[in-house]
């Protein structure tokens, strides 16, 4: 799996739920959309930091993403 699959799962259950809305999820619509096209996108830690913040990830899920980097 890679890490835009990782993330975009968490991201659409998060959603799904209710938890989250795009505007809240920290993501952007530049590193959206490359997470989406470009299968060996990995965003920058700092910007991988405040998208766990926003979506309130759990430690599990902040370090399966983490390994990526």
């Amino acid at each position: 799996m890679t890490f835009a699959q990782k993330l975009l799962r968490i991201y659409d259950r998060k959603i799904l739920s209710g938890e989250i809305t795009f505007s809240r999820s920290g993501i952007n619509k530049d590193d959206f959309t490359r997470l989406c096209i470009d299968s060996d996108y990995v965003l920058s830690k700092e910007k991988l930091e405040i998208i766990c913040d926003r979506m309130n990830l759990s430690e599990e899920e902040r370090e399966e993403l983490f390994a990526y980097l």
